[in-house]
């Protein structure tokens, strides 16, 4: 079981949040004026990566609130989390091959 350090509640079970998908992406301005093809780009086709990994996550069966955190997605240890509008802390790269 993964546990996730909450900002605002403190460590808890996974079970209690919901992923919400890569941090720090721009969101279209207009999505609306997007082709089909530019929205299912923007929807699909997102960083694969192997280490450390910014993620927005809300905790859902808790204080409800969003917060980001950077995982590494190679051995899924959460390394730090924050609050949504800061800016991500600086963390020693971690190289995999």
């Amino acid at each position: 079981m993964l546990l996730i350090p909450c900002p605002y509640c403190g460590p808890r079970e996974e079970t209690e949040f919901s992923y919400g998908g890569e941090a720090h992406i721009e969101r279209p301005k207009q999505p609306e004026a997007l082709s089909d093809e530019a929205w299912a780009d923007y929807l699909f086709m997102t960083s694969n990566t192997k280490g450390v990994f910014l993620e927005r996550w809300v905790h859902s069966h808790g204080c409800r609130r969003w917060f980001n955190a950077a995982r590494d997605t190679l051995t899924n240890e959460v390394l730090a989390v924050y609050e949504m509008g800061d800016k991500p802390p600086k963390l020693e790269k971690r190289t995999y091959v």
